[in-house]
């Protein structure tokens, strides 16, 4: 897919004005002014509501997707952005859109759920740890499986067996699923290491091993795994950008071969700036920042913990408390 060659023009002058502004040390933020006005049509799904996105989010997304198309690194006539200060359900219990996949050359825009990173519990040491609704804490620690803010690129995709599960009249089905990797930049760069991507909110619990020799995936022994399969959106991950089934599949068949911009706000000067603010007293539309203000309210405030702190607290309890050897998988019952 080609991109119109107006929007071509538009992307090259904007990454020669960024590297220039790189080059004096300006901040993104004032890049980000520099970037050509929203579309008319586009501005319409900006603000607070469920289905439209917060102004710095989406100016942030075009940025990053108008230098990238510049330098040439992407050509996709689309790109995505993530507001991981938005709750990730609703009231009604419903999930919250918060994922957002923008096509300026076609004029549509879509906002879908996705999980954030879960943090874990250092028992002693340190906790940080996210609750399903609303992420507090924000980390680029490799083992944090926290969520990091900032700028992304799409990259290869990897489709693995996962095993089967149980269907509607005694049947099986198999479990593929695919995973996106994301290149990172900046305090995002670690995102290969980390593993960090996208990919669907399902994986297979409880699993036995069914002895189905016949299957392409059985070990030598002729043994699968057979497991029940649980879907999780709207729930958390281990850092990675998890959506429901259908619209993985949906980002999947957009990217594959054909990479584009992801941008994930809050970065962390953003976390510490709301951080500082709310322990100030101060408003933040006052102070020219945002966070979404129901999950504000419920984690008090935002922490960003960058990962010269706390990696080597989590290598310290991981060496400390070693993961018990893996249990082997119990043959299915009746076999």
């Amino acid at each position: 897919m080609r991109l119109r060659s107006g929007l071509l023009n538009t992307g090259t002058i904007l990454c020669l004005v960024v590297a220039i502004l790189a080059t004096f040390g300006l901040s993104r933020s004032f890049a980000t002014e520099m970037t050509p006005a929203v579309p008319a049509w586009l501005t319409a799904h900006m603000g607070d509501g469920d289905d439209q996105i917060a102004p710095v989010v989406l100016q942030r997304a075009r940025a990053l997707y108008l230098q990238k198309v510049g330098a040439g690194a992407v050509s996709n006539p689309c790109y995505f952005a993530m507001d991981a200060t938005r709750p990730n359900n609703l009231g009604d219990g419903g999930p919250g859109n918060r994922f957002y996949i923008i096509c300026e050359a076609s004029r549509t825009f879509r906002a879908i759920s996705s999980g954030h990173g879960g943090g874990r519990i250092l028992k002693g040491i340190a906790d940080f740890s996210d609750d399903r609704q609303c992420a507090k804490n924000f980390s680029n620690a490799q083992g944090s499986y926290l969520t990091a803010g900032g700028a992304y690129v799409t990259a290869e995709t990897k489709t693995g067996f996962k095993g089967y599960y149980r269907t509607s009249g005694k049947g099986t089905a198999i479990l593929m699923r695919t995973f996106i990797q994301f290149d990172g930049e900046g305090e995002t760069g670690n995102a290969r290491p980390r593993a960090i991507g996208g990919h669907a909110a399902v994986l297979l619990r409880n699993a036995c091993l069914l002895h189905d020799p016949g299957s392409p995936y059985a070990t030598g022994d002729g043994y699968v795994p057979l497991g029940t399969l649980v879907n999780y959106a709207g729930g958390r991950s281990d850092g990675c950008t998890s959506w429901s089934p259908t619209d993985a599949q949906d980002i999947v068949g957009m990217v594959a071969d054909d990479p584009t911009t992801l941008y994930i706000y809050p970065e962390a000067a953003d976390i510490n700036a709301v951080a500082h603010a709310v322990a100030a007293g101060r408003s933040l539309p006052g102070a020219g920042l945002y966070w979404n203000t129901a999950c504000l309210k419920e984690i008090k405030a935002p922490k960003f913990w960058p990962k010269e702190t706390l990696e080597p607290l989590i290598a310290q309890y991981d060496r400390d408390h070693p993961a018990p050897p893996p249990r082997p998988i119990p043959i299915c019952p009746g076999q």
